[in-house]
């Protein structure tokens, strides 16, 4: 079985002008629904003047694919679905793509449109790098400080991931689990008996 997605390496951007219209798209590798709503926060914060912030994304492959695309404002079909079009066309998924708008005083149209949220997607993407990643499951686990020393254990032995680490009285993280050895991880988890997995 094929355990391997394509994604991008890290964030990028591009910027595209037209008719004094400024697009600026920044392309962001992502995990979840969460991933992508703090980039698309991030944005507007760095963004507050903009008219559009307009975007796509694709999580996860297969049967477990997600995706959205959204035109904040624009005429419907004109942005959101020409910046998915270049993550589908270049075959990536985990993977955010917005595009902020300034309006430069002259209408585009539909087409016009289009062709700019097209391009300054296709110019993020293409400054960034495209990557082979193995796919993977996210297992959120509850944990006594003292448990800290085997779970590292397991990090470095199976390669893991891990992100949104509380350390207070009980610990909290979600781990990144490659999907060739999920099984392993989750059993040699459920059998501490110290580590509690809260959601898998």
């Amino acid at each position: 079985m094929d355990y391997t997605y394509q994604t991008i390496a890290s964030k990028s951007n591009g910027e595209y002008k037209e008719k004094g219209s400024k697009f600026i798209a920044y392309a962001f590798p992502v995990l979840s629904e969460k991933d992508v709503k703090e980039k698309l926060n991030q944005i507007k914060e760095e963004h507050p003047s903009s008219r559009h912030v307009c975007y796509g994304y694709r999580l996860g492959v297969n049967t477990n694919e997600r995706y959205r695309v959204n035109d904040d404002g624009e005429p419907s079909g004109s942005a959101g679905q020409p910046i998915y079009g270049q993550i589908l066309s270049y075959e990536l998924t985990n993977v955010l793509v917005a595009v902020v708008r300034y309006f430069g005083g002259t209408k585009l149209g539909v087409g016009g449109l289009i062709k700019a949220y097209k391009e300054a997607a296709k110019l993020a993407i293409d400054s960034n790098k495209i990557v082979q990643k193995e796919l993977t499951k996210i297992v959120s686990v509850n944990f006594p400080y003292e448990a800290t020393t085997a779970l590292n254990i397991l990090f470095n032995k199976y390669n893991l991931g891990k992100s949104n680490e509380t350390f207070e009285q009980s610990c909290s993280c979600d781990i990144e689990i490659p999907l060739s050895v999920v099984d392993e991880v989750i059993n040699q988890l459920e059998n501490h008996p110290l580590i509690e997995i809260i959601n898998q």
